[in-house]
Formats: C-alpha cells, sequence, structure tokens
C-alpha cells in the first residue's frame, strides 16, 4: 500500500525508528529497505520501501511478508498489499507520526 507524509524536518531513520522499524539497507537513489517484524520472529513482519523527496514528503510503499521467499535466489514470498492488517499499520504509522511534535 502505497502513502505519503509530509514531515520535512526527520530524516529517514529518525523516523523509522519513531515507527518502529529497523533500516535493512538503502538503495543508490536512495530508498530505504524497512523491516518490522512481528511476533519475536522474522516472518510475519511489516516492508517498508521508504523514501523522501526533495519536499520534505515521505513516501511508503508498505506491505506485509508472510513467509520468506521459497526459492534460493527468488525474490517471491507471500506479501499482502493491502487487506485490514495493511490499513491497520498504516493507520498505527500516521497515528504515530502525528504525535511527533
Amino acid at each position: 500500500m502505497k502513502f505519503q507524509i509530509k514531515k520535512p524536518k526527520e530524516t529517514v531513520i529518525t523516523l523509522a525508528r519513531q515507527i518502529g522499524y529497523m533500516p535493512l539497507g538503502v538503495s543508490a537513489d536512495g530508498e530505504y529497505n524497512l523491516v518490522r517484524p512481528l511476533a519475536g520472529q522474522n516472518y510475519p513482519s511489516f516492508h517498508i520501501y521508504l523514501k523522501k523527496d526533495e519536499e520534505g514528503v515521505f513516501c511508503f510503499n508498505l506491505h506485509l511478508d508472510q513467509k520468506q521467499p521459497s526459492y534460493r535466489g527468488s525474490a517471491a514470498h507471500s506479501g499482502e498489499y493491502e487487506g485490514e492488517l495493511v490499513e491497520k499499520e498504516v493507520e498505527r504509522i500516521k497515528r504515530i507520526i502525528d504525535e511527533i511534535k
């Protein structure tokens, strides 16, 4: 699920920590790969690709990974890009960001 939030004074890493996500890496174009494991395990986990544009708008691309990729070298996984759990996570993220002073 894609959504945007304007928070010009925050860095991507600071914002990620505030919403409970851990950075896994960053692409050459500045897009961060972030994860928030559930139930203390690697899967299921929420997964965000996050980038901040020139105007200070954070562009989120969120999904829920249900399990790890099935085949070595494959990026395919059982991911949910919409649905109740994903929508609730978007609401949780927006609420936390709204509370940040």
